[in-house]
């Protein structure tokens, strides 16, 4: 038989495997640019997409069956792929410093940092029922079943709080920085950053909460918000965390059954089970409705995948993602584009105006949707970064300020076991703002931060000054870094200095290299600076923040680290440089 006749009969053979790739290639398809369902990139993963992948900066990471958190850059790079030894939830949250949250099933919270190396981990109790919430300072909320677990960015327990009834929707972070929940009785909760408790009584359990600010109060406090609760018969009651317990206010009611919601400012997208997009203001009032790619496929008869739906809300518009499709809307509702996902193993990813989503056939795809121009410092998710604080950073004075006890070695003792023993136990709770304000105290030498008299003697033992720096780096908020970097330009005894220098490293932040600025001022081979003690504890400082912090703070850290291990500085010194470059490889 010759090859011209057997060709058509091999063809003939390859066209139902042909096709079977064909049907489980997922395909992009939308208006414009998107209907003949090119990508621009794609990679295969080794295992199949759990959850949503999560976009920061210019990376992503996604989490895949098999017990693996891979990362690839934004070009379709791989990155790194660490291995988690158990099954993993589908849960992942991501930082701004690119730190990556995620949970084995056994309940096991992970943070991961950006360069793929876990940073610490905590047993939660129960397995993590939704996403970590990240708050304003780093810290991370998160869920069990029946329990929130706040943890500082470094890993230590600041409080939990245990609930009668399963968390039935929720945690989201509401704009003033605390956690909003429900739970299966019908309990709505608002949760404070310090794991104080505001509680609603609703006759049947909410679907979707979300938080707005009252279009008059740019302020974030808790008093200036109220928290929209939305049921699944379409019912809204807003509730005021100003009047805990009081009655809710009963507002118009939606046209469907809400399935997610995101608020901004003072106004609330929301999708409904329609597939329309709603943006609602502060007192319910419609300002605006949108048909999302939901709408259209059921208007045109098109099969969705799966029920889950995330939501992007930021300056650009609004973004509904669903394993189904996406859609982006302009701030004043306008629909920007639309595009249909196929053959998709689970909810997409937006970043940086590419649409990233894992398909069934275990491969990673990327496509173009919208030209967004490349910005640092956006929150996971799209998000601006936020510009408040929980005043952590500078407290008012403590209760002991003004007591005739106040240098007494042995109060200051008694104070510092207490928060020892509170941190130790995971109970720090509202007692964080005071006992931050009383460390710093006792860190300045007994008096309220910049109140002491240039070159005046501390009345406070060195001693119980460079405790008092480690309980605070154990409470661990990242506002208390600029006054950290401030102490330790200033202060002149080098133990205290030191200490000043690992705070800043156990609690691993660096807003706007600061922190990096004042080491590398002391590591410069120019300058004269050689004290041992305070060159080692810079060294290994460093290292922790080139560990904790993004690609920013990582650059700048080895380059002080390199300056560190140069000949010029004392050999204890190089040897820690030297130790934290090799751990950073």
């Amino acid at each position: 038989m010759g090859m011209w006749f057997r060709l058509p009969i091999l063809i003939l053979l390859l066209l139902p495997v042909c096709s079977l790739r064909l049907l489980a290639m997922p395909l992009a398809v939308g208006e414009g640019a998107h209907e003949d369902g090119s990508y621009l990139w794609r990679h295969a993963m080794g295992g199949v997409v759990l959850g949503q992948p999560a976009v920061q900066g210019q990376s992503l990471t996604l989490v895949t069956d098999g017990g693996n958190l891979r990362a690839y850059s934004l070009d379709g790079r791989p990155l790194w792929s660490f291995s988690a030894r158990g099954r993993l939830t589908p849960f992942l949250t991501r930082s701004r410093e690119g730190t990556s949250y995620i949970a084995r099933t056994g309940g096991i919270l992970i943070a991961v940092n950006a360069s793929g190396r876990e940073l610490w981990r905590a047993n939660l109790g129960g397995e993590l029922s939704g996403p970590v919430v990240l708050g304003w300072d780093g810290r991370v909320f998160a869920p069990s079943a029946r329990r929130i677990s706040c943890y500082t960015a470094s890993g230590t327990l600041l409080w939990r709080r245990s609930f009668d009834y399963d968390i039935s929707a929720g945690p989201w972070l509401d704009q003033s920085g605390g956690i909003i929940l429900a739970l299966a009785n019908g309990e709505v909760l608002r949760i404070g950053p310090f794991g104080d408790v505001a509680s609603w009584r609703l006759p049947s359990a909410p679907a979707v909460l979300v938080s707005v600010r009252q279009p008059a109060s740019p302020n974030p406090a808790p008093g200036n918000q109220v928290i929209l609760a939305l049921h699944g018969t379409g019912d809204v009651r807003m509730l005021d965390p100003a009047l805990p317990g009081a009655d809710p206010v009963v507002l118009p009611r939606l046209p469907a059954a809400p399935i997610a919601a995101i608020g901004r400012d003072s106004r609330a997208a929301v999708v409904l089970s329609t597939g329309q997009t709603l943006m609602l203001s502060a007192a319910g009032e419609v300002l605006w409705s949108a048909d999302s790619h939901i709408r259209v496929h059921q208007q045109r008869g098109v099969g969705t995948q799966g029920g889950d739906l995330a939501m992007v809300y930021d300056d650009r518009g609004v973004y509904v993602l669903t394993p189904g499709g996406a859609t982006g809307f302009a701030g004043d509702g306008r629909r920007l584009w639309l595009t249909t996902l196929r053959n998709v193993a689970g909810l997409p990813a937006l970043g940086e105006g590419v649409l990233f989503s894992g398909g069934t056939n275990w491969i990673l795809y990327a496509w173009r949707l919208e030209d967004w121009a490349v910005t640092r410092g956006r929150a996971s998710g799209g998000g601006s970064v936020p510009e408040t604080s929980y005043g952590t950073g500078d407290p008012p004075a403590s209760a002991f300020s003004a007591s005739p006890m106040r240098f007494n070695e042995n109060m200051i003792r008694r104070e510092l076991d207490t928060i020892q023993r509170g941190i130790l136990s995971g109970s720090v709770g509202r007692n964080e703002v005071e006992w931050i304000a009383f460390l710093k105290e006792t860190a300045e030498g007994g008096t309220w931060p910049g109140t002491s008299q240039t070159g005046a003697q501390p009345r406070v033992l060195i001693t119980q000054r460079i405790r008092a720096l480690q309980l605070l780096s154990g409470i661990g908020s990242s506002n208390n870094v600029p006054w950290l970097v401030q102490f330790f330009r200033r202060e002149r005894y080098p133990a205290v200095r030191a200490a000043a220098a690992t705070a800043i490293g156990t609690i691993g932040f660096d807003p706007d290299g600061r922190a990096m600025e004042a080491f590398a001022a002391i590591a410069s081979p120019m300058g004269s600076y050689r004290d041992e003690q305070v060159l080692v504890s810079v060294a290994a400082a460093t290292g922790a923040l080139c560990r904790f912090s993004g690609q920013e703070a990582y650059d700048a850290g080895v380059r002080v680290l390199i300056m560190l291990s140069g000949p010029n500085q004392p050999t204890a010194v190089q040897r820690q440089a030297n130790l934290e470059l090799a751990s950073l490889r």
